[in-house]
């Protein structure tokens, strides 16, 4: 509670006492020593910290913007939603850890996903309204030609926000410590015990098995959806910037997958994970931006 941390010996001799009384140091941290848990504590301080530091770089120009005069009606009116999102994505967080300080020491994987879905969300609202506000007076929306690239951009965009959710589903049920093995799960491309819980579609959410199997299924349905756009953009000469914006995407995409695979095969280290993650935003964010800008241009669906 709070953000001022333990400041001396007594302080973390309290704290530490107090997490010694949760399940998740008595099922699995209970040889744990204090040097370890104030590791723990900073990973998790610094991660609250960042929020209430992201509300205040917020809320303190809009303020001030205001007052100003720079914002308008409507744009004001975004920015207010955007703020109270991210409030919200601050009680989803609280809510999400208290899934894990009872019975079973994890968080739920549903509040999990639940928490990434709207931060991601939230990103991406921020990056789509930063990107509308960049292009106005910068590019002439009749220059570019007709081609009719907007729906296909906004199919990606969706397929990419959804294999991230599946990612933290991957992620909530530690899907990603079975079937360590590519193109293959074990022997097989379809593994055995797929779709098994009742009813069937429960499996798709509480199954690692099949959670896995979800999420290589989406890569592989993201990368041919993004080949054709690239394609499509390629052959058509007019679309330089969104050519530009497209391949810097599908190289960002590639990369994702190459982590992806390594993340799989090596039983998801820390470090790989987390690079796969950030990949994961980055390639949200490109996305995001080239579908901003192909709807910016008036390229139709």
């Amino acid at each position: 509670m709070g953000v001022i941390p333990p400041l001396n010996a007594q302080d973390w001799q309290t704290l530490f006492y107090q997490y010694q009384q949760y399940p998740e140091f008595k099922m699995v941290h209970s040889t744990m020593g204090l040097a370890e848990f104030k590791r723990i504590f900073y990973f998790e301080y610094s991660h609250r910290l960042l929020g209430r530091f992201i509300g205040l770089a917020f809320i303190i120009p809009l303020i001030i913007f205001w007052i100003k005069g720079y914002l308008d009606r409507a744009l004001l009116k975004k920015m207010l939603i955007i703020f109270i999102l991210g409030g919200a994505q601050g009680v989803l967080g609280w809510y999400m850890v208290q899934s894990g300080l009872v019975d079973e020491p994890k968080v739920s994987q549903y509040r999990l996903t639940a928490h990434l879905g709207l931060a991601i969300a939230l990103y991406g609202s921020l990056i789509w309204l930063a990107t509308d506000l960049f292009l106005k007076n910068r590019l002439d929306k009749h220059t570019q030609g007709s081609i009719r690239i907007s729906a296909h951009a906004t199919m990606l965009l969706c397929f990419v926000f959804f294999m991230i959710l599946s990612g933290g589903l991957v992620a909530g049920l530690k899907a990603g410590f079975v079937w360590n093995t590519f193109p293959l799960m074990g022997n097989t491309f379809i593994p055995p015990g797929l779709y098994e819980m009742a009813p069937f579609w429960i499996s798709a959410l509480e199954d690692m098995t099949t959670v896995q199997f979800n999420h290589r299924i989406l890569a592989y349905i993201i990368f041919v959806v993004a080949t054709v756009l690239l394609v499509r953009l390629m052959v058509n000469d007019s679309y330089a910037i969104l050519q530009r914006v497209m391949l810097a995407t599908y190289i960002s995409l590639c990369c994702q997958i190459i982590l992806g695979i390594t993340t799989i095969l090596f039983a998801v280290p820390v470090v790989i994970g987390s690079l796969h993650q950030a990949c994961a935003v980055l390639v949200f964010t490109l996305v995001v931006v080239l579908t901003k800008l192909a709807r910016f241009l008036e390229l139709p669906s």
